[in-house]
Order: C-alpha cells, then sequence, then structure tokens
C-alpha cells in the first residue's frame, strides 16, 4: 500500500487518537495518524492520567471505563511504559461525607463498583498521604490506575509505529474529507474511513454538525509539584468530599443532596468555579493538584490566582506530602456536552467524530474506541464487556 494510503485515517493523536489508532492498527489495518500539532499538547497532556472508573455511572459507562482499564494495562505492559496500579481512596472528614461513602460502598458493590468502606486506622495504613488530623474513613477501591499523561502521549506513537507500523504526521492539519479524499497540509491521502477525534477543536472540520450538536468547553485549572524527595510514594491515588458531588456516580446515593447543600452554603465559591480536588503522582514522584471547572465556547485564556489558592488550600485539609511547593501550572480545555456522556457523529459515509467524553477521556478512551472498530465492522464485540 502506498504511503499515502490506509484503510483508517484518525484526525488528532490525543489519547483518544491514540487508542483507535491502537485498536485499529491491532485489527490489522493499515493507519495513519495527523494530528496538527509538532506534538500533542492538548487535554490529554493536561490532566491527572488518572485511569478512573470509580467516577463512572454504572451501567453502560462503567462497563466501557472498566474495558478501556484493561486495554490501558494491555497496551502498557506491552510497550513497557510506566503506570502506578495503586486504587484511590475518598476521604471523609465531615459525618455528611462519611455518610455519602458509607451508602456508597453498600449500594456500589451490586452496580459493579468494586469499593469498600474502610475506617480511619484502615485508611491510614494503606495511605501514608492522608492526612490524619479528623478523619473518619475512606471509599476504597482498586480498579483505578495512574500515567503520566505527558510521558504517555509522547511515547505511545514510537510504540504503535514501531509495533504495528502505524504511521504519523504531526504538524499537519486536515483540512478536509470527502473520501476517499483526505487534504492535509502535508499533501493528499486516501483512506477507506476516516475517525476524527480533534477534542474541542470545533472549527476546522464538520463545523456545521459540531454547532448543532449541543457541545461546548470545559476550561480547568490545575498545578505540579516537583518530584517528591527521596523514595515518598502517594499510593492510591486521593479525592476527598468535593469529589462526592462532582462524579455522577456518586448520584445514586440518597444522602449526597444533604453534602451538596452543605457545600453550597458553606463554600458557594466551590460551585462557582465547579472545584474539587484529586492528587495523583507521576512517574518521577511530582504531585498534580487540581482542578476546576469553568464553561462556555469561549475560554479565558488567563487564569484565575483565587482559583489556584482554594484548591491548594483544600488540598492541604486531606493530603499530607513531603513538599507542596508548585512548581507548574496550567489549565487544560476539553470538549463538553451538557447531557451526554460522550459526542459520537457520522457527518458522512465512511467519516466517525468522537469527542467529548467529559474530561474522562484518560478513562474510557480505549473502551471508546472498541467501541467504535465494533460500529464500524473492524472488530467484533468481547463478551462480557
Amino acid at each position: 500500500m502506498s504511503e499515502k494510503q490506509a484503510d483508517i485515517a484518525i484526525v488528532g493523536a490525543g489519547i483518544m487518537g491514540l487508542a483507535h489508532a491502537y485498536l485499529a492498527a491491532k485489527a490489522g489495518k493499515s493507519v495513519v495518524v495527523f494530528e496538527k500539532s509538532p506534538r500533542a499538547a492538548g487535554a490529554s497532556v493536561r490532566n491527572f492520567g488518572m485511569v478512573w472508573p470509580i467516577g463512572q455511572p454504572a451501567g453502560e459507562m462503567l462497563g466501557i471505563a472498566m474495558r478501556s482499564r484493561e486495554l490501558w494495562r494491555e497496551i502498557l505492559e506491552a510497550s513497557g511504559l510506566p503506570y502506578k496500579p495503586t486504587g484511590s481512596l475518598h476521604l471523609a472528614y465531615r459525618a455528611d461525607e462519611a455518610e455519602v461513602i458509607r451508602e456508597f460502598a453498600e449500594v456500589g458493590p451490586g452496580l459493579g463498583y468494586d469499593c469498600a468502606w474502610l475506617d480511619r486506622d484502615a485508611v491510614l495504613d494503606k495511605s501514608q498521604a492522608a492526612q490524619p488530623h479528623c478523619l473518619i474513613g475512606g471509599l476504597w477501591s482498586g480498579t483505578e490506575l495512574t500515567v503520566d499523561p505527558r510521558q504517555i502521549l509522547q511515547s505511545l506513537p514510537k510504540f504503535l509505529e514501531e509495533r504495528f507500523g502505524v504511521r504519523f504526521h504531526f504538524g499537519a492539519l486536515v483540512t478536509g474529507i470527502e473520501l476517499p479524499a483526505i487534504e492535509t497540509t502535508a499533501g493528499s491521502f486516501h483512506a477507506e474511513t476516516a475517525i476524527v477525534c480533534g477534542g474541542e477543536d470545533f472549527q476546522t472540520l464538520y463545523p456545521e454538525h459540531y454547532a448543532a450538536s449541543g457541545l461546548t468547553r470545559c476550561k480547568l485549572q490545575m498545578m505540579r509539584t516537583a518530584p517528591q524527595p527521596g523514595d515518598w510514594q502517594l499510593g492510591p491515588s486521593l479525592a476527598a468530599g468535593l469529589t462526592l458531588r462532582f462524579y455522577p456516580a456518586f448520584q445514586i446515593c440518597k444522602s449526597l443532596p444533604v453534602l451538596s447543600r452543605r457545600i453550597a452554603e458553606e463554600t458557594p465559591e466551590f460551585d462557582s468555579w465547579g472545584i474539587h480536588a484529586l492528587v495523583s503522582q507521576t512517574a518521577d514522584g511530582a504531585l498534580t493538584l487540581g482542578d476546576s471547572h469553568e464553561y462556555g465556547l469561549h475560554v479565558d485564556i488567563f487564569n484565575k490566582q483565587e482559583i489556584d489558592d482554594r484548591i491548594l488550600s483544600y488540598t492541604k485539609h486531606f493530603l499530607r506530602a513531603p513538599d507542596l511547593t508548585i512548581a507548574e501550572r496550567w489549565y487544560g480545555v476539553y470538549a463538553k456536552h451538557p447531557e451526554k456522556p460522550l459526542v459520537v457523529m457520522s457527518p458522512a459515509d465512511g467519516v466517525r467524530i468522537v469527542t467529548s467524553p467529559g474530561g474522562s477521556g484518560m478513562t474510557l478512551s480505549f473502551g471508546v474506541a472498541e467501541q467504535s472498530m465494533i460500529e464500524i465492522g473492524v472488530t467484533q464485540a468481547v463478551a462480557n464487556v
């Protein structure tokens, strides 16, 4: 096959595009990937690196997340890239937080969540990083794992190229698709199928479909410390009470509205900026902290010091670590639909747009890509997914 021909062309080398490239190439298809930037620089490298099934709603999305986790481990083991399968802890410091966590731990396992309530001593046995002062207990889940997103997005293309012959064209903007023709700034190509994983780029390709989709953007502010000294390890990724009102998984809890009302009354700024707090650790020992959520098609390019200050102050209330000096600050932007957990569109025969996993791109990417391969007839469904 010519260098400018492929079975499947993928637009975007973020994690969603790479996941589609992996599943297609593994199924024996020739794949070419176009990325408009010299290297991936969007939401896929601006996040916690958390594969976080515990946050997904029960049912289809939890099933996709758990399958995605399996595929993540498959490609990580095959590529030799590091990851931390350390699970997660949601920590409770107030009675209403403990009530939500206990309720979730009671009903969650029956809905497919592998989780359990831990009392204070059990939490501290599990995590040296949990702040013991006023700690009541926590929700333990063993399903979460963490990668370093910057390392992954830089290294996976080389692995896919060497192992599967996937061809990458970085710095190549796709300007038009009329299959089999694909026009790019690197020349004209031909492919039978095109999969567009362009993240929050709503203008370059099929702008009318994006405009009619109801999609918007979400800006989040994040921070990272320097690598922690010595061999100090975070252990399980950490969250606390604010996160319980953020992820849809916890909407099953009848006790959640009490917690949400208390937060809204005591600290309305957390709701104003969509703040909750998560902590993960990268391969080099640095801690990633965040985040906030500001919605709208127009993204303010300026970060707000107030948001960073509130995230850091709240995080210190549940995290103890040797050094919380902030070394890096940044913001990320992802596509978000106000109601749907994922947006898939077919603007033309053979063309599939996959976007808006709603801030769960790292968690859902490989499971969503497998669904794409099934729906376009490349692979068959895996049993018991």
